[in-house]
């Protein structure tokens, strides 16, 4: 195969930057010309990393008519004017906030830079009057109204999470800047926004109630990240290089890549979305690792998903209506709404007869990556020994030891501290469930996540195993439960030969009692 050199856009969110510096890009220009001639308000909702700045960058270069940037795109044939307009670009990511005076030097800086080309009114002391002033100087000078982009509206709120006194601050302060742009309508041409957080969530933007709000939209949905017809047609070369460096076949470099880092969906009706951060970062290395998860953790969630007690198990398969993306994110009493807008979610399915929705992990970058960062908040022990004993387990079953297996799983248990806070019946289930689940990266794993089947299912190349644990109980009971609810039936027409494991975990001891093997 011929070497091509190929620039991936990693870290450029810049549309005029990788335009002129040839990078890989994706074309989405059809989608924004029709955005930009339907409606004139809009609000998208995305995952960090997902292309929402390069969005935002996009649509101010295509309203400063930087046509030659457009070259061979869809824009370039569809747009015959390529009129300039006065763009107000506002990116809220730029700092952190840890102080309501982080927030007000940031509306300062961008105000004054705006009034050193429009001018300003002395009389206009609040940002909310400067913001007004300018939009009408602006219409008054160049006879053009305006176009506001305001990229990561939610940051200085997202920052500040933990904080409900500077939340609070926060978001008085950003509802009065944005309070001019309902009223000032006639002077704007587009505004567009963008965030992690729905916006009605946040009670920011509750002037603006003819903002149309994309982020679920079938139209819109693959605005951002990458289709998989995308990815087949314009990445061709990319995904044989892959391939070639992993000594894989084409397709099963194409499996691979939709196994790892597919998966999204971001309405009813939506196409495969892959995540473009950790695609163009697998294709530049030619490796298959977690790329976006590795550029946050989480912390946030976990506190929270600890705080309530959640059930873990239930990420795998969660049902949920239209309003439960909409709860308030101000004090936070269901995860679901954060994990799917955070990207650790995402819409599986849809039911259009109880307008219902499934969510679950997009792929497996995220649920190991989510499930490697729990393990030490539930076990107060680093990754690498939770890693290193999943390995070791694994090894193990490999070469059939399933003695070994179980005595390696009673150290582990035995090795975690006995000062942990939560030494509930629950938390050693979530503890198991996580360890298992984070098996599922080498073998075929099934954890039980609902009633009628198995604790967990192992399938190896030669053998299925059957694991029912029973707290306090007997191991003769587990196996019991496993012939009386017919847990292995499913298995008996396989090839390979079916183990069944009844094992007692005992809670005095916090750890395996006995087993039997049958």
């Amino acid at each position: 195969m011929k070497e091509t050199f190929r620039r991936y856009p990693i870290g450029i969110q810049n549309f005029e930057d990788l335009r002129n510096n040839d990078c890989v890009y994706i074309d989405k220009t059809a989608l924004i010309y029709h955005l930009t001639h339907t409606n004139k308000i809009y609000f998208l909702s995305r995952p960090r990393r997902f292309g929402k700045s390069l969005l935002v960058s996009t649509l101010e270069a295509y309203f400063s008519g930087k046509k030659e940037l457009f070259e061979g795109l869809a824009m370039e044939q569809l747009e015959k004017e390529w009129t300039v307009y006065p763009v107000l670009h506002i990116d809220f990511s730029r700092t952190k906030y840890t102080t309501i005076e982080d927030l007000q030097e940031q509306l300062n800086l961008y105000l004054s830079e705006w009034e050193r080309t429009y001018g300003k009114n002395e009389e206009e002391m609040s940002y909310a009057a400067r913001l007004t002033g300018l939009l009408q100087r602006i219409y008054q000078q160049t006879g053009k109204q305006a176009v506001v982009l305001i990229d990561e509206y939610d940051a200085p709120l997202l920052d500040s999470n933990s904080d409900s006194v500077l939340q609070g601050q926060l978001r008085t302060e950003m509802r009065k800047f944005f309070s001019p742009l309902k009223a000032q309508g006639q002077y704007l041409r587009f505004l567009f926004l963008t965030g992690i957080s729905k916006f009605s969530q946040m009670s920011i933007f509750s002037e603006l109630n003819n903002l149309q709000n994309i982020s679920m939209s079938d139209d819109y949905s693959a605005i951002c990240g990458i289709t998989e017809q995308e990815l087949l047609s314009q990445m061709q070369p990319d995904i044989e290089r892959i391939a070639q460096a992993n000594n894989e076949t084409y397709e099963e470099a194409c499996r691979h890549l939709k196994r790892q880092y597919d998966g999204y969906h971001f309405s009813e009706n939506c196409e495969d979305i892959y995540n473009p951060f950790s695609l163009f970062n697998a294709f530049s290395q030619r490796k298959y690792k977690s790329f976006w998860f590795s550029t946050g953790t989480p912390t946030f969630l976990i506190e929270m998903l600890q705080r309530m007690d959640f059930s873990l198990n239930l990420l795998e398969k969660m049902e949920v209506k239209d309003e439960d993306f909409d709860k308030a994110t101000e004090v936070i009493t269901d995860p679901i709404p954060v994990l799917y807008q955070s990207g650790y979610l995402t819409i599986k399915g849809y039911e259009p007869l109880f307008r219902t929705y499934t969510l679950g992990y997009p792929n497996e970058e995220v649920k190991i990556g989510f499930i490697e960062t729990l393990i030490p908040s539930y076990l107060n022990q680093p990754t690498r020994e939770s890693n290193f004993y999943v390995v070791s387990f694994v090894r193990d079953l490999m070469k059939g030891d399933i003695e070994q297996c179980l005595l390696r799983t009673r150290s582990f248990f035995s090795s975690i501290p006995y000062d942990l806070e939560n030494n509930q019946e629950k938390h050693y289930q979530t503890i198991f469930y996580l360890l298992f689940r984070l098996m599922g990266q080498y073998v075929d794993v099934e954890v039980k996540n609902a009633i009628g089947r198995a604790d967990v299912v192992i399938k190896m190349s030669d053998a299925i195993y059957v694991f029912e644990f029973k707290v306090d109980g007997t191991p003769e009971e587990a196996l019991a439960q496993i012939d009386s609810k017919q847990y292995a039936i499913p298995y008996e027409i396989d090839h390979r030969k079916v183990v069944k494991v009844g094992v007692n975990f005992d809670s005095t001891t916090r750890t395996l009692g006995q087993w039997i093997i049958k």
